[in-house]
């Protein structure tokens, strides 16, 4: 019996990419901050944290995060997103499983909360733009972001799919249950791409985990 699954739906940044935590520490490191000292501006920081926030739903361009990030971290807030994001790397296990599946039939979504597009487009620079996907969610094009339920159910229209048909993955926890209640199979990604791509192949082409 085939598959059920109908569509793949995955996240960018520590799924589609290498891991962010790696990505942020080696930003650290190239701008001479403490170690901590851009996860706390972005996760502890009040203004850091609205800035994001706003960012991600549209509210606040990338060059007003740029302005109140570096102006948190006291550097330069030139091209600065293009500069955190500058040792993100596709995960070349993740993307070889994603194009297993649509060869095989499965649509492929990618659904991110933005880093925003403009003046540095993210996702073109790493190589995963439209061309790559059959539906393109940004959370700043949508003005709704994760783990809100509304964004979930905006990629499934996109695919033209029902939750049951789906498979979602995301580095987040926080992320998935909102995915689960309709109906989507979700999956943790943590450190390991090579077993989540052996996950994919099983649920999505029908074979056993090595």
């Amino acid at each position: 019996m085939a598959p059920p699954y109908r569509g793949l739906i995955l996240d960018f940044g520590g799924v589609l990419t290498t891991r962010m935590r790696l990505n942020g520490e080696a930003f650290e490191r190239s701008e001479g901050l403490k170690p901590g000292e851009y996860f706390a501006a972005l996760n502890e920081n009040p203004d850091g944290v609205a800035i994001y926030a706003a960012l991600e739903v549209g509210e606040a361009t990338q060059e007003d995060w740029n302005r109140v990030v570096g102006g948190i971290l006291g550097i330069d807030p030139t091209n600065l997103m293009q500069r955190a994001l500058a040792n993100l790397r596709p995960e070349p296990q993740i993307i070889a499983a994603a194009k297993r599946a649509r060869a095989a039939g499965v649509k492929v979504a990618m659904l991110s909360n933005s880093f925003g597009i403009e003046p540095y487009n993210p996702y073109v620079d790493k190589g995963m733009w439209t061309d790559f996907f059959d539906a393109v969610i940004l959370s700043e094009l949508e003005g709704v972001r994760k783990p809100s339920p509304l964004i979930y159910q905006r990629v499934l229209d996109a695919l033209e799919l029902t939750g049951p048909e789906c498979v979602f993955v995301d580095d987040h926890a926080e992320n998935l249950p909102p995915a689960e209640t309709l109906g989507i199979r979700t999956v943790h990604h943590t450190v390991d791409p090579a077993g989540t791509a052996a996950l994919l192949d099983a649920l999505l082409l029908d074979r056993a985990p090595a």
